[in-house]
């Protein structure tokens, strides 16, 4: 069972490693403080389910979180990928509504809550940060559809040149060379192609030297300006 909500403060704060919430003065970071809430979520809990009431933002505080949704026939559409820094739920901060997705923990996190009436507040009073977060929203929509445009545009191979350059930087602490952040299903999921291709794509990085695979996640980047190459649909 995830554990219950309860504050987050100190050094430790959700909203210090919020992009949104950066340079805020020590006041600011008191206020916001008092607003947040974190809980524990194991593998495999859901922070939020499609059809639930959405009043709050979400702040991924430690862990990766998949955004998706279900088709009728139950197949899981997955939308994206939230690591530490990252938010969901932001759409409730403009009017109340119920949750058009589900987000799911797919290894143990910590998710922080901010309810959207206390940031409205806030940002209320503080016309610097709401700025900052309009221009989070705009980056967050420019992504979704830089991504969306791959999906349909790209091939198998920029797609998944693109997801491993993101994934270096962000999946771990010692960027290039990580474990993959989610299971290799969902990775294809992502990507819209089969596991199958996944693996054998994967394995044709690792015999060009571009990558090196170990165990069912371990993956090096060993080559940053070959995968930049193929992202970019240039031949190697």
């Amino acid at each position: 069972m995830a554990s219950e909500f309860s504050g987050c403060v100190g050094d430790e704060s959700c909203v210090c490693h919020v992009p949104i919430f950066r340079d805020l003065k020590q006041s600011e970071v008191v206020l916001l403080d008092a607003a947040v809430q974190s809980r524990h979520y194991r593998k495999g809990e859901f922070i939020f389910q499609e059809g639930e009431q959405s009043d709050s933002l979400y702040i991924i505080h430690q862990g990766v979180v998949k955004i998706y949704k279900l088709s009728d026939e139950g197949k899981e559409h997955i939308l994206r990928f939230l690591f530490a820094g990252d938010f969901g739920g932001q759409l409730a901060l403009f009017k109340e509504d119920i949750q058009y997705t589900n987000a799911e923990a797919v290894e143990d996190a910590v998710v922080c809550r901010i309810y959207r009436q206390d940031l409205k507040t806030i940002l209320k009073h503080n016309p610097e940060m709401a700025y900052r977060f309009l221009q989070a929203m705009s980056d967050r929509l420019r992504d979704a559809d830089e991504w969306t445009g791959s999906l349909s545009l790209l091939d198998a191979d920029r797609r998944i040149a693109k997801v491993l350059l993101n994934f270096g930087t962000r999946g771990g602490p010692n960027p290039g060379s990580h474990k993959l952040p989610v299971a290799k299903k969902d990775l294809a999921a992502l990507l819209g192609i089969a596991p199958e291709t996944l693996s054998r794509k994967l394995a044709y990085f690792d015999e060009q030297g571009w990558i090196s695979l170990s165990g069912k996640k371990g993956v090096e980047i060993k080559n940053v300006n070959a995968l930049q190459e193929i992202a970019k649909g240039m031949p190697n």
